[in-house]
């Protein structure tokens, strides 16, 4: 635990927090229903992301001897990473978007402006709080990738549960097995990407998933 007070540590999760929460500013802006003040919201996500960024830089590379961030990533990985991001978000437009869409209108982006805020909200915190926080905590407590990935899978499809259980329309139970598996091979292969290319191909990854919007209105 004392990492996570080290000076260093400090220092970068403190940056990184701040960043994570300006990037979020548009999407709590344009957030309707937004039930506190937003001074309230962006220091919430400035100081969870902060005790969030702390694990990530406490012990993610002391425990996977990997880096957090890679700015050479190998042209193998980076293409195959394409390849995976290109493949899902056209299935994902294709064969679920259509129906989900008509259930829960809210999770998609009715303008570009709304695609660029949700965009940056998803890359900036969304993959913070679902993966690189809780793998870099469980690497800690188990010193296992398996345990850590599997477990991290298991915290993603928890919150995907109650989110689906908090729906006012859940999906039927066969789109939601097709949500389920979608969650538990996307999050496999998030950390399986992280572990080689770190949080910038990772990045790279949600991007083109989130791009599939782009066609649903003009920019």
């Amino acid at each position: 635990m004392r990492k996570l007070a080290q000076p260093q540590v400090v220092t970068a999760a403190a940056v990184a927090a701040a960043l994570s929460a300006a990037l979020s500013l548009p999407r709590m802006l344009l957030w309707s229903k937004r039930p506190f003040p937003l001074w309230y919201v962006e220091t919430t996500l400035f100081l969870g992301g902060f005790v969030f960024w702390a694990f990530v830089f406490a012990w993610h590379t002391e425990y996977t001897r990997r880096p957090v961030f890679t700015f050479k990533i190998k042209p193998s990985i980076l293409t195959f990473a394409t390849l995976v991001g290109v493949a899902t978000g056209l299935g994902l437009r294709f064969f679920l978007d259509p129906s989900f869409r008509q259930i829960s209108p809210e999770d998609y982006p009715v303008d570009f402006p709304h695609w660029v805020a949700s965009t940056l909200f998803a890359l900036a915190f969304t993959q913070l709080f679902l993966l690189y926080a809780p793998f870099a905590w469980l690497m800690r407590l188990f010193r296992n990738e398996q345990a850590a990935t599997a477990l991290t899978i298991v915290l993603s499809v928890t919150v995907l549960l109650l989110k689906t259980h908090s729906s006012p329309t859940p999906p039927p139970f066969s789109m939601f097995l097709e949500l389920l598996v979608l969650r538990v091979v996307l999050v496999f292969f998030a950390i399986w990407f992280y572990l080689r290319g770190g949080i910038l191909l990772v990045s790279w990854l949600g991007l083109l998933l989130e791009a599939r919007h782009l066609f649903d209105f003009p920019l």
